[in-house]
């Protein structure tokens, strides 16, 4: 398979409200990629189960792989996945390495990129409209802002660069940035299609 025809997945990782998201859908509406972000399943099984428990995380997991299993073996361009990386846990590589293997099996592209911002932008972030609308469970911002500060506290969220060299791997610091740039340099260092497109941040 050429790597024109070839299936692409790009994971945006990095900790809550750092704008994976909002990433996410600029770089989907520049290049015809679908986007899935982590809170459409979260969100689906939250409806039934409470968040942590088995069955939401099967519920939740099943969703992911079915929908990457399904876009792997399509026509389709390829997807943007988002997802919280927490380095320090060893079960979250595995993960990963499981989600890409759809993919890489079909002799398709699997790359990375890390977005990192400061912590006050990224609690000003968590209470984005667009991010409200999108994520019903953090409506609640007090509670989503007690969350956000005690996963900083528990789990490392940003690589601190262990990646950098890599040539599938892109770390930015998307503090000051809009979406649309992030988008913009996504593109052009993995040499992406590119459309126009906009959006804003969550």
């Amino acid at each position: 398979m050429d790597d024109s025809a070839a299936p692409l997945l790009l994971f945006v990782v990095g900790p809550p409200a750092v704008g994976k998201m909002s990433v996410g859908q600029a770089i989907a509406e520049r290049t015809g990629l679908r986007l899935f972000h982590n809170h459409i399943s979260i969100e689906l099984a939250l409806r039934y189960f409470e968040y942590g428990t088995p069955a939401f995380c099967r519920i939740s997991d099943e969703v992911r792989r079915r929908v990457i299993e399904e876009v792997a073996a399509s026509d389709l361009p390829g997807l943007v996945f988002t997802f919280v990386w927490a380095f320090n846990v060893p079960e979250d590589e595995a993960f990963m390495d499981e989600y890409a293997m759809p993919f890489r099996a079909r002799g398709g592209r699997v790359l990375f990129v890390e977005l990192e911002a400061t912590q006050a932008e990224r609690l000003r972030r968590n209470e984005c409209e667009s991010r409200l609308a999108e994520k019903p469970s953090k409506r609640d911002v007090g509670a989503s802002r007690r969350r956000l500060l005690e996963n900083d506290a528990r789990y490392q969220l940003n690589s601190g660069g262990k990646f950098d060299q890599r040539p599938d791997y892109l770390r930015i610091d998307n503090t000051t940035l809009t979406p649309g740039e992030v988008a913009e340099r996504v593109i052009s260092r993995f040499g992406l299609p590119c459309s126009t497109g906009a959006n804003s941040y969550s």
